[in-house]
């Protein structure tokens, strides 16, 4: 059980070195969650691992993904669950240390371990395929068409409780042994952030559609 504040600390979630960097804080998970694009979900195909890109959506305590129906992952999911591993990572700078050995990034990054499960009720799959939209550019769904029948049924969502999560997260600068401190290397971090451009219209869009708000603030 949660206390509200934390999720709880288990055997696949503590990690069995630099376990400083490790925590389970619910505010601090959902932030990282929220401000990534995209996870990574990793599963097991016919004995082997299988990792692929996705889009998300954190809502509460619950993380959606979706994808084509037609998907070998998403039909495993549809019986019985799927046991998949979530990460989503930022990576906020470039650790660039004196010697080769302690170069690093600084990041944070959640991992999600658990069963994920269709969902089947049809409210809760719309409510949820808004939610993806929104996650990538808050506002969109409103500012979009929604999914029609045909695109529903070619299209699994999968739900993953938040139950089983970690974030691990790195900062400063870079940890340099002493007898290297003297050495005539440039040494500090490289900070990196996601700025948009300039939106791009499609070419066949309609004369008179201006850029909505919601596209030209977009910021992350």
């Amino acid at each position: 059980m949660m206390d509200g504040v934390t999720y709880p600390a288990g055997p696949r979630t503590v990690p069995t070195r630099i376990r400083e960097r490790v925590g389970y804080d619910r505010a601090a998970v959902h932030a990282v969650l929220d401000e990534a694009v995209v996870c990574h979900v990793g599963f097991v195909v016919d004995g082997r691992p299988v990792v692929l890109p996705q889009l998300h959506a954190r809502v509460g305590e619950r993380l959606y993904l979706h994808g084509s129906t037609g998907a070998r992952g998403l039909r495993m999911a549809a019986d019985g669950g799927l046991d998949v591993c979530v990460t989503a990572t930022l990576v906020d700078g470039l650790v660039l240390a004196r010697s080769a050995f302690h170069h690093s990034v600084n990041y944070r990054s959640v991992v999600a371990l658990g069963t994920a499960t269709v969902v089947t009720d049809p409210a809760e799959k719309t409510a949820a395929l808004d939610a993806l939209v929104d996650a990538v550019v808050p506002g969109r769904s409103a500012g979009s068409r929604p999914a029609d029948k045909r695109e529903l049924a070619a299209t699994t969502v999968l739900v993953l409780p938040l139950e089983e999560v970690s974030v691990k997260v790195r900062t400063g600068p870079p940890s340099d042994d002493d007898a290297d401190l003297d050495l005539p290397h440039w040494a500090g971090v490289l900070p990196l952030r996601t700025v948009p451009g300039a939106p791009e219209p499609a070419p066949d869009l309609s004369a008179g559609i201006a850029v909505p708000a919601h596209v030209s603030g977009w910021s992350r």
